[in-house]
């Protein structure tokens, strides 16, 4: 596996390099998570921040393969503040003994009237290859969230502003457009769509619902166009703490699953 692994990093670098996670419960409605209002919006659209009155943190584990230790590490903060304000911070770590990728994001987001929501992000990326060293740089990203109603959000998000990558490895960090759609219906369906670009690649469609069986336990599923991807996910509540698990079905990867843990202060 980790031989797989490693050829897919030199073969296909897109697949891997600079994946973010977006969280157990964004990946188990297929990633279509630019207008999605949760505390991963850290890792997705950092504009969904502002959804919640209290702070917020969640920590999530990816295996990227089956019987391997190769896995992606994450958590995730969000703090309102003043009101319409609120801060976050992202940590994510993908990669075995040989190839590690490392990222951390800090975040400012504010609302506008109630109706439009904007935020910044800055990163700090690391990647270190054994036997060639470390690198770092740094990149920006923007996204906003317009409220049409209280029941459909359209959000939009731009990673990588800058543009920015490793120059040393050469090797670059993807300049990703998203726009999509969120709408909740009767009160117990979320239905997520999202067309995302990134640069120098084909456009990928993604599509998630999420049904509300209880106050306490959601369904999730989805597909992905490009590649064909389908995903499925599961959640619990209970007193501020959120259980969320998700697997995903990649051509390449085979099935990745993951969990994660919420708590709202």
């Amino acid at each position: 596996m980790i031989k797989r692994l490693l050829f897919l990093i030199l073969v296909k670098p897109t697949i891997l390099f600079c994946q973010v996670n977006t969280g157990p419960r964004l990946t188990g409605l297929a990633n279509a998570s630019v207008a999605m209002q949760d505390v991963w919006s850290m890792q997705s659209n950092q504009a969904g921040i502002l959804q919640s009155k209290k702070p917020i943190i969640s920590a999530a584990y990816l295996q990227n393969y089956a019987s391997t230790d190769v896995a992606t590490k994450s958590a995730v903060m969000a703090v309102p503040f003043m009101d319409r304000n609120a801060a976050g911070v992202s940590f994510q770590s993908f990669g075995f003994s040989a190839y590690k990728e490392q990222k951390i994001g800090l975040c400012y987001a504010r609302s506008f009237g109630g109706k439009l929501n904007m935020a910044l992000n800055f990163n700090y990326h690391q990647l270190s290859i054994s036997s060639y060293g470390n690198e770092s740089t740094y990149s920006v990203d923007a996204g906003l969230q317009y409220f049409i109603n209280d029941d459909l959000i359209i959000g939009s998000h731009v990673s990588n502003l800058s543009k920015s990558g490793y120059s040393k490895f050469g090797s670059f960090i993807p300049t990703v457009f998203e726009l999509g759609v969120a709408w909740r219906t009767a009160g117990k369906v979320l239905l997520s769509a999202e067309v995302m670009k990134t640069l120098d690649s084909s456009a990928d469609v993604r599509a998630g619902l999420e049904y509300a069986l209880a106050d306490w336990f959601s369904l999730r599923g989805g597909i992905s166009a490009n590649p064909f991807m389908q995903y499925a996910g599961f959640g619990f509540d209970y007193h501020g703490f959120r259980l969320d698990s998700a697997v995903s079905s990649h051509p390449d990867l085979g099935y990745l699953p993951q969990i994660g843990l919420t708590y709202a202060f």
